[in-house]
């Protein structure tokens, strides 16, 4: 592995991950270097983030690669021609096939506490409308690994915080966002250590 974790971010829409690990990076609040910057739709607005934020960029189309398996592979082409240490899933929705060599080597950031609110379709804000809709006390992220199944892999941290009386599906995204600024890179931080070990 390189001195410096090499991340390959992947993102379907606005890139706020991205850019939140970008500034955490220049602050030198973690040892990292966003690599490249993976879509799956040339309309992501994260491609602009990565223009404005010098860093290289591929649109994988999910149109072009109509499969999971054909989708996977061009991404993981990218990520392996680009010397990428970790993928980072933020914000990305489409199924990744993660190849055997890539395994512990992909993670996630998911808008709730892992097992809940998981799985197929729980995405955005339909997962902080779920948690409204059920009406439990306690929500937060989940940073876990990624395997071939949705939301299942081993979980590398998490962030809570309490359901406000008040909240709506919109207010609770941005409260576990803010817990996301701070829960990405913190696992990042955790797999390196662990890598290096």
């Amino acid at each position: 592995m390189s001195a410096k974790l090499r991340l390959g971010v992947l993102a379907s829409g606005g890139g706020r991950s991205l850019e939140n690990l970008a500034l955490r990076i220049q602050g030198g609040e973690l040892d990292a270097q966003i690599a490249v910057v993976v879509t799956n739709t040339a309309e992501a607005f994260a491609l602009e983030r990565a223009a404005r934020l010098r860093i290289p960029s591929a649109v994988v189309s999910h149109k072009v690669h109509s499969t999971a398996e054909t989708l996977s592979a061009a991404v993981f082409a990218v990520l392996d021609e680009q010397r990428v240490d970790l993928a980072v899933l933020a914000g990305w929705l489409r199924l990744l096939v993660i190849p055997p060599r890539w395994l512990g080597r992909v993670i996630n950031i998911h808008p709730s506490l892992l097992p809940a609110f998981g799985g197929k379709g729980y995405f955005g804000e339909r997962v902080h409308q779920a948690v409204i809709d059920r009406g439990v006390q306690f929500t937060g992220c989940t940073v876990h690994y990624v395997t071939n199944e949705y939301d299942a892999g081993p979980i590398l941290l998490q962030r809570c915080i309490p359901v406000l009386p008040t909240d709506d599906a919109h207010s609770l995204a941005a409260r576990v966002f803010e817990e996301e600024k701070l829960a990405l890179p913190e696992a990042i931080r955790r797999h390196a250590r662990s890598a290096r070990a």
